[in-house]
């Protein structure tokens, strides 16, 4: 367009006390108040009519016209959010993979997949709340008022539910009756049974105790229903804290982290980093880190991830680097082997 090689986009701002909305214009403007007619040439008429609109107003104390600087900033935590929950769910595969390729679980133990079903559960739960309830997110407003909206994404609850089926699904390798794989001497632990239990009735007593109180969990001043949201969300944390422990120590035992796959730890280790990122750029760009404050879960798990994905790695790379030296693996799957030859003998003499 001729004599137009000027222009510039500009962001209008409508300030206001309490609000700061923005709408982005690209307006053919020449750094002048007042724009005439004949400066609309060429101007599709819809985007006529809104310039003139908004321009006649710009003599208006409430109005600031300033260039537009565009920013890459807003649109990171968005990648930081695809990046963190792909590899957190690809970090589920590499083991149940491993176990279907070897016929076996023998190096790995059903405390872990067990104990993390539950705590998945616990979280999805918590997610569903903050997500979807208008209730828990009215609440969470009412004790946020800088920041009234949770740093829960649709993306948190695919995730949740993705990571409950493919943790149950890892879970059922260790019953002999569905997959036949070989399998260790342990079980579950009956200390991860105990604590277990203990979370499921902490919820129910957590329910009961809010329902109670005067308000019956509506007054967000008090105890109130957002606290249940909050105290399931506490128990993943906890489970997530725990439930690395028995196969840290299984692999000390046996001083090899054989049978137990490093690719999920490396996916995980990079999903817990990007994780962590997400609510702090989230909390960064909103200028309040009632982000952080608000949703402790989430940014406490991906510190915790990290934290044990480097005990594995060092396991793993470092400590018990050549895993065929391991003899407290080599004796317990001669063992499983002497068992499982022992089986077929029988069978087969029976037959």
């Amino acid at each position: 367009m001729v004599g137009h090689k000027h222009r510039r986009p500009y962001i209008i701002h409508y300030l206001h006390p309490l609000d700061f909305a923005h709408l982005e214009l690209s307006a053919w403007h020449y750094q002048k108040p007042y724009v005439s007619p004949e400066h609309y040439h060429g101007i599709p008429l819809l985007n006529r009519f809104l310039c003139g609109k908004l321009l006649t107003h710009l003599q208006s104390p409430r109005l600031d016209i300033v260039p537009h600087q565009p920013s890459i900033l807003p649109n990171l935590p968005h990648s930081h959010v695809a990046n963190s929950t792909a590899s957190w769910s690809l970090s589920f595969y590499p083991q149940p993979l491993l176990n279907y390729r070897r016929r076996s679980t023998a190096g790995t133990t059903p405390a872990f997949p067990f104990i993390n079903t539950l705590g998945f559960i616990s979280y999805l739960t918590s997610t569903l709340l903050f997500y979807a309830s208008p209730l828990i997110r009215q609440q969470y407003a009412d004790r946020n008022p800088s920041a009234p909206n949770p740093t829960v994404r649709f993306n948190d609850v695919v995730f949740t539910v993705h990571a409950v089926i493919i943790s149950s699904f890892t879970w059922s390798m260790f019953s002999p009756r569905i997959w036949g794989f070989s399998q260790s001497s342990q079980g579950v632990p009956k200390v991860i049974w105990g604590i277990a239990i203990g979370c499921i009735l902490s919820t129910f007593i957590l329910v009961a105790f809010v329902a109670s109180t005067p308000g019956g969990g509506y007054d967000s001043a008090s105890w109130a229903w957002i606290d249940v949201a909050y105290g399931i969300s506490y128990l993943k944390l906890l489970i997530t804290v725990i439930k690395y422990i028995p196969q840290a120590y299984t692999n000390y035992q046996m001083k090899s982290t054989k049978g137990w796959s490093i690719g999920q730890i490396l996916l995980d280790l990079i999903g817990g980093v990007l994780s962590v990122a997400q609510v702090v750029l989230d909390s960064m760009l909103e200028g309040d880190w009632s982000g952080v404050t608000g949703n402790p879960v989430k940014f406490g798990l991906g510190n915790v991830s990290v934290v044990f994905d480097g005990v594995f790695m060092l396991q793993h790379y470092v400590l018990y680097r050549k895993r065929g030296d391991g003899t407290g693996y080599e004796e317990a799957e001669a063992g499983w082997a002497g068992e499982d030859d022992e089986r077929r003998r029988l069978l087969d003499h029976r037959d």
